[in-house]
């Protein structure tokens, strides 16, 4: 990574964003169990370009700017700050399914964190709308993890995620999934860097073909993921 991370930031970078972190990620599939089930995502290239589509038009544009601007004021110690652009997130999740995934995963990371000593998480665990980035952004101010990393982090950990609910549901085998994450990764860099310089108005996207199926997947009969 360009900031040069090292040693013990390096290492809990590594502990956080690992997939035997307990926040229950595995248990979402974020509407792609829906699209799957429609026909819409069905083989290699169109699972590429399902989460190519969502790091330009959602994660690149919602998650990881509203991630620079928690980890500033956290940095800065301003709770005020960071509570909004909190439930700012929240507020533009487009349904209801995206909004308990992202709940659910920024409890369990808020116990988790507590368990491990972080300081400052009562705050954010006594808030019913926590979302994920939050408690990431707690732990990567009180570890001292560069906010670029963190970047990087939080986006291959989510389409590490993605990929896994791909393989598991088309479904695909190991190397065409691996070659996915190869090739998406690689739009990562330039994701993050775009989100670090993005204004403060531009902040905001929508896919509306992913609310469809996440609000699809509400009612799916047949699922491995919760909705």
């Amino acid at each position: 990574m360009s900031d040069g991370i090292a040693g013990q930031p390096l290492l809990r970078l590594l502990q956080l964003t690992s997939p035997s972190l307990p926040v229950g990620a595995f248990a979402y599939s974020q509407g792609l169990e829906s699209a799957i089930e429609m026909g819409w995502v069905k083989d290699e290239p169109s699972l590429s370009q399902w989460l190519q589509d969502q790091l330009d038009y959602s994660i690149g544009r919602v998650d990881l700017p509203v991630f620079v601007r928690l980890y500033s004021a956290l940095a800065a110690k301003d709770e005020t700050a960071a509570l909004a652009w909190s439930r700012r997130l929240v507020a533009m999740r487009e349904t209801s399914e995206l909004v308990a995934d992202d709940c659910a995963r920024g409890k369990a990371l808020g116990r988790l964190l507590t368990d491990l000593g972080i300081p400052n998480v009562d705050i954010w665990r006594k808030q019913a709308d926590t979302p994920f980035v939050a408690l990431a952004a707690v732990a990567a101010v009180g570890w001292e993890i560069p906010v670029e990393s963190a970047l990087h982090a939080i986006a291959w950990g989510w389409l590490e995620n993605q990929v896994l609910v791909g393989i598991k549901l088309i479904p695909l085998g190991q190397v065409a999934g691996q070659r996915i994450l190869l090739e998406r990764s690689a739009a990562i860099p330039g994701i993050c860097a775009g989100a670090l310089a993005l204004p403060d108005t531009e902040i905001g996207g929508t896919l509306p073909t992913l609310a469809i199926a996440s609000s699809l997947h509400e009612t799916q009969y047949s699922r491995l993921f919760r909705s």
